[in-house]
Order: C-alpha cells, then sequence, then structure tokens
C-alpha cells in the first residue's frame, strides 16, 4: 500500500486529471442518480470509491476527500490525521515523528501539489473533519453540490435574461415558445 501511495503522488498530475474527469462524469450522471435516488446510489459508489481510493491513496473513506488539494497524499494517513499541514515533529528527510520509515504525508503532498495544475490549493486552509459523513462517497457528494450548483447557476442566468428582456414574452418566435406566465406575476401589476 505504501508503494502505491508514493505511486500516486509522483503521478499527481495525472490522477489529478483523472479525478476531473470523474468529477465531469459523476456531474453529468447526477440527473440519473437523482432518478434512482442518491440514498440507493451511495452504498455501490462509496464501495467502488473505498475499493479504488483504499487500493491506490490508502484511503480510510472519511467522506470529504481532499486529495486534489494535498498532491494525492490523504492527510487521514497522517498518525495524527492533521489537515492542514505538518506537525512540529517531521523529522530530517521528511520523515514522520510517530513512524520514522514512513515519510511524512505533508512532505510528500507539498511534492504531489507541485506536479499538479492546481497545486496552489494546498495552500488553502481546510475545514476539520465531519466525522458524521465517514464511510460516506466524497465523489457522489462533492458531484451532487456541483450539479445543484450548475443548475442554480443556469436558473439565476436564465433569470436574469427574463428581467433584463421583459418585452421577450410579447414577439417570442414560434420556434420555441416561451412558457407563459403564471397569473400572480400577470396580477402583481408585471406586464407580460
Amino acid at each position: 500500500m505504501y508503494r502505491l501511495r508514493l505511486f500516486a503522488v509522483r503521478h499527481a498530475r495525472g490522477f489529478e486529471r483523472l479525478y476531473r474527469w470523474l468529477e465531469r462524469a459523476m456531474i453529468g450522471l447526477d440527473p440519473l442518480f437523482a432518478r434512482i435516488g442518491h440514498g440507493r446510489v451511495e452504498a455501490p459508489v462509496a464501495f467502488v470509491e473505498k475499493g479504488v481510493k483504499g487500493l491506490l491513496f490508502d484511503c480510510r473513506m472519511c467522506g470529504q476527500c481532499v486529495l486534489s488539494s494535498t498532491g494525492m497524499s490523504c492527510p487521514m494517513n497522517c498518525p495524527k490525521q492533521l489537515r492542514n499541514g505538518p506537525c512540529g515533529g517531521v523529522r530530517p528527510g521528511g520523515f514522520c515523528e510517530v513512524k520514522p520509515e514512513m515519510l511524512c504525508v505533508w512532505t510528500l503532498a507539498w511534492a504531489g501539489a507541485a506536479r499538479m495544475e492546481g497545486g496552489a490549493r494546498i495552500r488553502e486552509v481546510l475545514p476539520p473533519v465531519d466525522h458524521s459523513l465517514r464511510g460516506s462517497s466524497s465523489w457522489l457528494r462533492v458531484s451532487r453540490e456541483k450539479a445543484a450548483a450548475l443548475r442554480e447557476a443556469r436558473e439565476a442566468g436564465r433569470t436574469a435574461l427574463a428581467q433584463a428582456f421583459p418585452a421577450a414574452r410579447a414577439i417570442e418566435p414560434a420556434a420555441a415558445p416561451l412558457a407563459e406566465e403564471p397569473s400572480r406575476a400577470v396580477n402583481s401589476g408585471v406586464q407580460p
């Protein structure tokens, strides 16, 4: 496992690209997951995530994966589980004070982040671990949050466009008719 963790850090840029691809795929699958039910999809996605990330990163399934901002080195592998940098006891050569045979996960994190396109994210302060998410799929949670943010942004764009051009409803094209205004908008004095 330890050798695979070192491999993941050495190839952090490739894993970063793989993560972006996976994220786009999961966001694209969000409507399907919503139809099935996110609760029903959670267990199989978490099972796959645990298998893949457990093998490659020695994942602890904290439910709040930060691999993309820690150079593909999981901070949960730190014996002290420090999420925002190394402790004061890093040994010479970057080795852990608790497990002297292991490189400090934060030494690895900085090395991996230097290889990544988004490596500057290692400087962001991470929130403390929410232990209530332990065992849940961070892939599913993050993709669901990003899909919701995309939907909100699209809706905000539509609303802004409708507010900017209120006369568009009167001259709407026949090929793509707009929906009728709700009666409360008409009754409130807003002209269609």
